[in-house]
């Protein structure tokens, strides 16, 4: 069976597929299905940030393709609702200074998931690293769910230089609790012989 594939994809594309991305993010997520449309909208209204880009993994066959996973992210600012809901929690947890500092300049890594049939393949990596390559922003942020035992998300996000800013932190709205990971960009490059290691 050949190795799933990785591409670049622009705006339009993004769109086009954003179907068969919601099928990978249910798949790893197992979210409420009433969710689904608002995060579909979410999605949608991502594509218009400043810096977007977006990559699949996608498997190969005789008649066509299958997403596997999926990422993208965009230039964090002040007017977007993750970046201002985090901004206002970490001055008042941390201070003007710790806010600003991982705030200012940030790249927000916003959906990275895998089908659950191709986790532990090392792809969630690949997917983090070539989204981070060659960012202009001095940090890059995200959230990911905050549970214990660690998650295997949180443990990739470690290794490349991550570290919690916010934990058990509840997004306005209600849900479970994330934890708001932040590194300074470039991320760490991982041993070759950590970077086996399944993610």
């Amino acid at each position: 069976m050949r190795e799933p594939t990785l591409r670049e994809i622009d705006v339009k594309t993004f769109r086009r597929m954003l179907t068969p991305m919601i099928e990978v993010y249910i798949a790893a997520m197992d979210p409420p299905r009433s969710q689904l449309p608002g995060r579909q909208s979410i999605m949608q209204r991502h594509a218009n940030h400043p810096g977007f880009r977006a990559f699949v993994v996608e498997r190969r066959r005789a008649l066509g393709s299958t997403v596997v996973g999926f990422i993208y992210g965009f230039h964090g600012a002040a007017g977007q609702w993750w970046h201002d809901v985090v901004a206002s929690e970490l001055y008042a947890r941390s201070g003007r200074e710790h806010s600003e500092h991982w705030l200012r300049d940030a790249y927000e890594v916003a959906e990275l998931h895998v089908h659950p049939d191709y986790q532990g393949r090392g792809l969630g990596r690949k997917l983090l690293n070539v989204l981070c390559a060659d960012r202009p922003e001095s940090t890059v942020v995200l959230s990911t769910l905050d549970r214990r035992p660690e998650t295997p998300a949180h443990r990739l996000y470690r290794s490349v230089g991550f570290a919690d800013l916010l934990s058990n932190f509840e997004f306005p709205g209600g849900g479970p609790p994330y934890a708001v990971m932040g590194a300074p960009l470039p991320l760490v490059r991982v041993p070759l012989a950590e970077s086996a290691k399944p993610q």
